[in-house]
């Protein structure tokens, strides 16, 4: 057997091996910071990496899995301190990095011995050198490149990385277990699972680790999977919900178009009677706020008309002030449902905000629906004197749920999507406003 097979993989070659797979995951990930300061970052986290395990490679073997977890806490910082994420997801990250680094690191040097056994270059320093150089330059790439490529061809939802402590067992558990048993044959060669062997050691660590990485991503994919099939569950709700209260809405403002059909014949009957000119001003009154109800909201679609109805009834119940100016009959080519997903959103969002404003007359929301140029635009305006977080294009939820929020505009994206339109968000001068702009078809 060569002497070479004998060594254990060099600390530098781990160090770079756990600093690349970082990378990955930074690379991956929103970022606190770009340009020099994080090459610097990058940069100081190799060199503390590359110190850390050289200056441990000669303590005890007792020493190795402490060293071991420091290095693991040192990919850590790296990660947290770059990205723009919290610390459980950070720490997740850091789990399938240092799983990583670790199968990279023993697939380079299991070929790098190999070859050097199979060509007799054990003397040949120059030859050694370059070998190494050219086994680095072939492995890494593969790996870490090609691990970035699988996180990068999925558009992988970034709150399903919101992880809470208890959920990061599993992965946890999973990368420790590949861990100990790809080097258990290193500490004791004696049970069922080890050999000595040392070619056998070799294989054994690397299909461990192998196995190790592809058990993440595969859990990865799971997690991911499972949070967009309950995130499109949610969005069928609201959809479902949505079109619930457009008919609620129907029945009662029928109801109310009987009574107050009722109500003008008996101001009629009541005018036919000779009365105080008190009462007359009073009858007068009543007619007119009649007329101001017919006439308010008759934008030119019934399916609007109804939802605007529900809502204004619902702002006036609890002053909030809603003013709408409408082009309801250029909707028509929308679905019912989708009419109620869009309006009954973003009306919604609009009003739950103004309810937490306490000056009532500051309580203000403004709807418009107008066609510019070949596009449909739908805005919605509500006070916001507040400076809103957004992240990932949603504004973040104020409900103490990161993981699953924003559902509501969300379903108004899946909806306007349908048509190829597209939604926009911003906060700005005073005012929270969210703009839909949907192709009008042809026929239109």
């Amino acid at each position: 057997m060569n002497p070479i097979y004998l060594s254990d993989i060099p600390r530098l070659v781990t160090a770079a091996a756990e600093w690349c797979a970082c990378l990955v995951y930074i690379g991956r990930h929103p970022r606190r910071f770009s340009g020099p300061r994080l090459w610097g970052a990058l940069g100081l986290g190799l060199a503390v990496q590359c110190l850390f395990l050289q200056a441990t490679d000669a303590l005890h073997i007792a020493l190795w899995l402490p060293c071991m977890a420091a290095a693991v806490g040192l990919m850590f910082l790296l990660i947290s301190a770059c990205c723009d994420m919290p610390l459980a997801s950070a720490a997740y990250c850091t789990v399938r990095a240092f799983l990583l680094a670790e199968f990279a690191a023993s697939l380079e040097w299991q070929l790098y011995s190999y070859v050097l056994y199979a060509l007799g270059w054990q003397g040949a320093g120059l030859r050694r050198g370059i070998l190494a150089l050219a086994s680095l330059g072939g492995v890494f790439p593969l790996v870490f490149v090609g691990m970035y490529w699988l996180e990068t061809r999925r558009d992988d939802p970034s709150a399903a990385l919101s992880f809470q402590l208890r959920e990061l067992w599993s992965p946890i558990l999973m990368a420790l277990a590949c861990f100990l048993l790809s080097n258990l044959s290193f500490v004791h060669s004696g049970t069922p699972f080890t050999s000595s062997v040392l070619t056998d050691i070799y294989n054994i660590r690397t299909l461990v680790d192998l196995a190790g990485v592809a058990m993440l991503y595969a859990y990865h994919v799971q997690r991911c999977e499972l949070y967009m099939q309950r995130e499109l569950g949610a969005i069928q709700n609201i959809l479902q919900n949505q079109y619930a209260q457009y008919r609620q809405s129907r029945e009662s403002i029928e109801v109310i178009n009987h009574k107050y059909h009722d109500l003008k014949h008996q101001i009629a009957v009541l005018r036919a009677e000779p009365d105080a000119d008190k009462r007359s001003a009073y009858l007068d009154g009543m007619e007119e706020e009649i007329r101001d109800y017919e006439a308010q909201n008759k934008t030119g679609n019934s399916v609007l008309d109804t939802v605007l109805t529900g809502k204004s009834l619902y702002c006036a119940r609890h002053e909030v002030e809603l003013t709408c100016i409408a082009d309801g009959g250029r909707l028509e080519f929308m679905d019912v449902m989708d009419i109620c997903t869009i309006f009954g959103n973003i009306l919604d969002n609009a009003i739950e905000y103004e309810l937490r404003i306490r000056e009532k007359e500051r309580r203000l929301i403004r709807l418009a629906v107008y066609v510019k140029r070949d596009f449909l635009v739908i805005q919605c305006q509500n006070f916001c004197p507040e400076e809103v977080e957004f992240r990932d294009g949603l504004p973040v939820s104020t409900k103490g749920d990161a993981a699953y929020h924003g559902y509501g505009i969300k379903s108004v994206r899946h909806t306007a999507a349908k048509y190829g339109g597209t939604v926009t968000l911003h906060n700005r001068g005073g005012w929270f406003e969210i703009n839909i702009m949907v192709p009008l078809p042809a026929s239109s």
